[in-house]
This record gives structure tokens, C-alpha cells and sequence, in this order.
């Protein structure tokens, strides 16, 4: 793959302390939170355009979900559950209760109307949509945090990343556990299903991706010495040619999806990039614009390609 060309559109500011939640929304929205509990929405296709205050909550947000079906956001309020923010009327909807810990992930199932997120206590919690009803609490790690999530719809599989260095297949309506991945040697901070949904790839604190062939039962296909210091998350391009990685050594990688080959690294030296640990990725829209979050309280937008 020939490297494409990155520049950085824009640094967005107005957060009071570290960011470490994104998500896209309906086009080029894109929204975050983190240690100052505000909830603020951008437009990454008119990053010169003030962010808009959603909602303000008294605690840390570390996890953000847009539900496109009900143009929902929502937000795991740290010791606090999830609330649901209507994004036409921009008011609550629904709240949550939940066991009173950090809320790490969030994910949601609409061929399910499930809503699942991962807590600091090794729980699984399953919320009915759209309702939000609390369904079921499943202890799926001993001591150890649910740190990331991620669906294969088509495999009606959940992807459970941990602290205890074990990524578990759970089947995404039983929960049962299908397959577990030990190869970690440390936590399991973020999984994320290729487009196409043929490979599993994960990283954590090892700073190390492995890929896991699905089809045959998710054996180990390729390791890759990536990052300097933990991996916080992985994102796939929406076209799916890249793969976004982002760590505590301040970087981002940009990567061929297919073979994980390294095309850029985004750093501050290299792209003005961010001055402290990149929390968080997300592709908003269909332009190859990547959205990035940081300990700096800033985002940063950047082009990749044309």
C-alpha cells in the first residue's frame, strides 16, 4: 500500500482535564468526555466550529456510545450507571443504575436491542433497549476490569477484553464463554473486528497488536511490536484500509489493516501531534478524517489521505 499523507486539520480545545472517551455520531459528529465530566459534541468536518456542551456529570466518563437507530448518546457515568442523552432534543431520556465502579466500555447490539458495557468489578452488565432495563450481571473476570468490548453481529459474538491479560469470546446471547485468548501478557485495553469481520485484533499494556483468525476457532495469526508503552485503543478506517493505534507513549500509528504494516506515526516531533497519552480514536463520517483524544485535554483531527 502506497503511505498516504496525514496532516492535522485542527486542535479542538475546551476541556478542563484529560479526554478519555470518543465516539462518532450521525455524519461528521463526534463526541467526548472524560476526568471533567463534560459531554461536548464537534463537527470534525467543521473543526473551526465551537464544540456544544452536552451534558455536565459530577464524575469521570470513560465510555461513549452514539445509537444510531435512536440517535442516542450514551454515557457511562462513572460510579453512577449510564444515562441515555437524546441527541434531537438534547435532553436525558433514560437512566441506569449500575454497581457503583468505573464504566470502561460500551457497546450495542441492534439486531439484539442489547446494551452491553464492561465495569472495573470484572462485570458484564445487559441492558434491554430501548428501554434501558437492566437484564442481567454477569461476573466474567475475577477481580479484574472489563477494559473493552467488541461485536461480530454476524458470528452473534462479544469480544471481552480484561485486566487479567485474557481476551474471552462470550456468545453474544447466551454469554457463554466460547474461546479465550491468553496469548496477553498484560491487560487487554482494547479489541477491535476488521470490517470484514475475518480478524480479531487486540492490544493493551504489552504494547503489542495480535491478530486471531476468526474462522479458525481465533487462533493466533500475527504479532506485532507496535508501540513503545500500552496500547489504549485500535480503530479501523470506515473504508477499511487502515488501522488507527494510539498509546501512552504519545503517538498514533496509522497501519495497513490488511498486514498491519506501518505506513505513518503521528507524534508531536513528527505532526504536531499530542503532548501526552493518546486516549482514544474514532473515523467520524466517510472523508478518512480521524479524530483523536489525549491526557493534553485536547482533540486533535487529523487527514488521512486524500
Amino acid at each position: 500500500m502506497v503511505r498516504p499523507e496525514v496532516h492535522k486539520i485542527a486542535a479542538l480545545t475546551g476541556h478542563r482535564d484529560a479526554v478519555y472517551a470518543l465516539t462518532g455520531g450521525p455524519g461528521s459528529a463526534v463526541y467526548s468526555s472524560g476526568a471533567d465530566g463534560l459531554v461536548v459534541g464537534w463537527d470534525a468536518a467543521d473543526p473551526a466550529r465551537d464544540g456544544e456542551v452536552l451534558a455536565r456529570v459530577e464524575n469521570s466518563v470513560y465510555a461513549l456510545r452514539h445509537l444510531p437507530a435512536l440517535n442516542w448518546l450514551v454515557l457511562g457515568h462513572n460510579f453512577q450507571g449510564l444515562q441515555a442523552i437524546d441527541l434531537a432534543q438534547k435532553t436525558l431520556v433514560h437512566a441506569a443504575a449500575l454497581p457503583p465502579v468505573a464504566i470502561f466500555e460500551i457497546v450495542a447490539s441492534e439486531s439484539r436491542q442489547r446494551l452491553y458495557a464492561g465495569l472495573a468489578d470484572g462485570t458484564l452488565a445487559v441492558l434491554t433497549l430501548p428501554d434501558l432495563r437492566l437484564e442481567k450481571l454477569l461476573r466474567v473476570a475475577q477481580g479484574k476490569s472489563l477494559r473493552c468490548l467488541a461485536l461480530h453481529e454476524g458470528r452473534a459474538e462479544l469480544a471481552v477484553g480484561s485486566s487479567d491479560a485474557l481476551t474471552r469470546i462470550l456468545d453474544l446471547d447466551s454469554l457463554a464463554l466460547k474461546y479465550e485468548l491468553g496469548e496477553s501478557t498484560n491487560s487487554v485495553f482494547s479489541v477491535a473486528y476488521s470490517p470484514d469481520g475475518g480478524t480479531l485484533l487486540t492490544a493493551g499494556r504489552d504494547a503489542q497488536i495480535r491478530a486471531w483468525d476468526v474462522a479458525t476457532g481465533y487462533a493466533l495469526a500475527q504479532t506485532v511490536g507496535a508501540h513503545m508503552y500500552t496500547i489504549n485503543h485500535l480503530a479501523f478506517s470506515p473504508d477499511g484500509r487502515y488501522l488507527a493505534s494510539c498509546s501512552l507513549d504519545k503517538s498514533i500509528k496509522i497501519w495497513d489493516a490488511a498486514d498491519r504494516t506501518l505506513l505513518r506515526v503521528l507524534d508531536r516531533a513528527r505532526a504536531a501531534g499530542h503532548g501526552t497519552s493518546v486516549n482514544r480514536l474514532v473515523w467520524p463520517g466517510t472523508e478518512n478524517r480521524l479524530v483523536s483524544c489525549s491526557d493534553d485535554r485536547s482533540l486533535a483531527v487529523w487527514q488521512v489521505g486524500t
